[in-house]
């Protein structure tokens, strides 16, 4: 399963501009090392490190992220865990 975030604000990436993260469903791989009930809390130092193992984005381009984005992609992480 997968979701596709789109962002209030592009992330640029040199001469590029992203839009939208593609985000898949974290697999016990990505989830290793992170506290689970943290990131159901929408925890961003959880969400940000999970973000990056799970989308095309970095750890670096999450946080250049404007509030409302993080929310948002917060939102379709946790919406993982909701099934």
């Amino acid at each position: 399963m997968a979701t596709v975030t789109t962002l209030k604000k592009p992330i640029k990436r040199g001469d590029k501009e992203i839009s939208e993260i593609n985000l898949q469903e974290p697999n016990s791989g990505s989830l290793r090392g992170l506290e689970l009930m943290a990131i159901m809390r929408m925890d961003v130092t959880q969400i940000r490190k999970l973000t990056a193992r799970i989308s095309d984005i970095t750890e670096a381009e999450f946080d250049t992220l404007c509030p409302s984005d993080i929310a948002s992609v917060s939102a379709d992480v946790v919406g993982f865990f909701m099934e």
